[in-house]
């Protein structure tokens, strides 16, 4: 059986970046319809929030020591955080309909999981090593 890690020759190979990938299309597909007085403020921060998820779990990919990967996990695994609560301002404000809420909800989820399983692989790794 092939081992899993020899297939990762890329952050686009990781599930969390997969995960995270979907999550940036979907924020930035439902913050269209946002209000346009909402452009400079919910809009901007929730697409960067799904950004910086992305682009912190694919810096972090390209580190060499473990100890910075795992910064830019947690530093992406914040940015899901900060973006569930605009999630939930967005929903509170009736800007965002209860059922897309839920459905981009369940989505940070899943990404928060995979981050928090690459996170603790990552620091085992880094335990063996010193082991």
């Amino acid at each position: 059986m092939e081992n899993e890690k020899t297939k990762i020759k890329s952050f686009t190979d990781l599930n969390a970046w997969k995960e995270g990938h979907k999550l940036v299309l979907m924020i930035y597909k439902i913050t269209k319809s946002f209000p346009e007085d909402e452009k400079f403020g919910l809009v901007s921060q929730m697409r960067r929030c799904a950004v910086s998820i992305t682009s912190n779990i694919a810096e972090g990919f390209s580190r060499r020591g473990n100890k910075e990967k795992i910064q830019f996990y947690y530093i992406a695994a914040g940015s899901i955080t900060e973006l569930q609560n605009q999630l939930l301002i967005s929903r509170d404000t009736n800007i965002l309909d209860n059922l897309k809420f839920q459905e981009i909800a369940k989505q940070t989820t899943i990404v928060q999981r995979i981050i928090n399983g690459l996170i603790k692989s990552t620091k085992s790794i880094n335990f063996n090593h010193n082991s």
